[in-house]
């Protein structure tokens, strides 16, 4: 079993996001504004910002379900390729969003949601053809995540945390090269913010890339290196963690005075 401290090195690929010159339309709005961005793969990064910022719309141009204006200088190219198709493009990478865990409202067990991210559904049906392969994947993520225990509850009657777990199952039965995670969080006590943050460290350290997409610094796990700014669809800062992460640049990213203290290796924030 990998522990956060014995990271797995895995041999280089293109980038996994090289954008320039992304301008989304929302009717006459400009939700994100002319955004360049490289991440490579394998690579760390949070981007923080206050809500409204365009953080998820920017997850869903990634995941192509946005898609920009075109133009002369627009570069949009995931893993080296501009053309996906959305079920290849999903296979690469996972998602983890409080939006999906609104979505099972049925009886699904916690193993049926893990099973059901290789049909991009929510939840089995009738014509899913469940593999030998599959099941054992299963029991292997199951295992890694340590919810064995949990695989045949309902979602509907676990708490915020465990259901969260399993939606990171998931994201990971096609082993993406990068797990997004949006506002991973929300809704989470201090146990189950415990349990998700050495989660997430584990996943990052056994070699799967982490985009921490997220208004909360306590979201920013100690291997994430880099940290991408945004506000009013922009990115403003990008840059090293311990550059960024500063309370003059944190107070005006939020609008706010604020002091900001790092505490191995986690960053905190508290108001003047």
């Amino acid at each position: 079993m990998t522990k956060p401290d014995e990271c797995i090195s895995k041999p280089p690929f293109p980038p996994l996001i090289d954008f320039s010159g992304i301008t989304v339309m929302r009717e006459d709005n400009k939700v994100l504004d002319s955004l360049s961005l490289i991440v490579n793969s394998g690579e760390h990064v949070a981007i923080l910002g206050p809500n409204g910022s365009g953080k998820s719309t920017f997850i869903r141009t990634i995941t192509r379900e946005n898609y920009p204006l075109a133009s002369p200088c627009m570069k949009y190219m995931i893993l080296g390729k501009e053309v996906w198709h959305v079920s290849d493009l999903r296979e690469m990478l996972g998602i983890v969003s409080q939006d999906l865990q609104f979505t099972y409202t049925r009886d699904t067990t916690g193993r049926d949601v893990i099973l059901s991210g290789f049909f991009s559904s929510i939840g089995l049906f009738f014509h899913h053809d469940v593999t030998p392969d599959m099941e054992r994947k299963t029991d292997e993520i199951l295992n890694f995540l340590e919810i064995s225990h949990l695989q045949n509850r309902p979602m509907r009657k676990m708490s915020t945390g465990e259901a969260r777990r399993f939606l990171i199952g998931r994201a990971l039965v096609h082993d993406p090269k990068a797990l997004i995670l949006d506002e991973p969080t929300t809704g989470l006590d201090l146990h189950a913010l415990h349990t998700f943050r050495t989660t997430i460290r584990k996943i990052a350290c056994h070699g799967t890339g982490i985009i921490m997409v997220t208004h909360n610094l306590y979201d920013i796990i100690p291997e994430i290196s880099r940290v991408i700014l945004m506000k009013d669809g922009k990115f403003c800062n990008d840059g090293p963690k311990d550059e960024i992460l500063k309370s003059e640049v944190i107070g005006s990213l939020f609008d706010v005075p604020v002091r900001i203290r790092e505490e191995n290796g986690w960053y905190y924030a508290t108001g003047y």
